[in-house]
């Protein structure tokens, strides 16, 4: 998107945070933001916004890390900012799913593949997080790869990994909004 904040794109008259945000605050305790820039922005949405505690912008992980620092709960379920179709049930199926292996991690699989910003962590993981990072690693498959981890099939809900990384993408994202509505609408 040419450098522009992701969670700050307009669809359908809402930011896709506040699109995603809504969708979360049914399914967790609370709905915390990590965010680099723009802060003041995201803090207009009313929830608490944290930055990556480690300086120099250091992927996904450093992120999960400044929650895991954060968060009040013992669990902290995590999405990207820029996937506007959250299934409504992700909370639940993620966590049914670690204490059903009894895992302290999960990621979910859909199209595809792995989506490992999709992910629920048990806050006991932040020495190890903090460990890796320290070594200079920032793969999360290769974090993941340490502890026991369980995988969460969404194959039947491919729309949740949509994400929008160009214009078109964008378009058709609106597009897809328009004609859902246009759907319940009619029901």
């Amino acid at each position: 998107m040419a450098g522009y904040d992701k969670g700050l794109l307009d669809i359908d008259g809402m930011f896709l945070i506040e699109r995603i945000a809504a969708g979360l605050e049914p399914q967790c305790e609370a709905v915390l933001i990590n965010a680099n820039r723009n802060i003041p922005q995201y803090r207009q949405f009313g929830y608490p916004v944290i930055p990556d505690m480690l300086e120099d912008y250091q992927g996904p992980l450093s992120g999960m890390f400044s929650g895991l620092r954060q968060i009040a709960t013992e669990w902290m379920i995590t999405i990207p900012c820029d996937g506007p179709f959250l299934n409504p049930h992700y909370v639940r199926r993620m966590h049914q799913a670690v204490k059903s292996e009894s895992t302290l991690l999960a990621t979910a699989m859909g199209a595809g593949r792995l989506q490992p910003v999709h992910a629920l962590l048990h806050h006991s993981l932040a020495p190890s997080l903090q460990s890796y990072l320290a070594c200079g690693e920032r793969k999360i498959d290769r974090w993941f790869g340490q502890h026991d981890l369980t995988v969460v099939d969404f194959t039947d809900d491919p729309d949740m990994f949509e994400n929008i990384n160009t214009p078109d993408q964008l378009e058709a994202c609106r597009d897809r909004l328009a004609a859902l509505q246009g759907q319940s609408q009619r029901s």
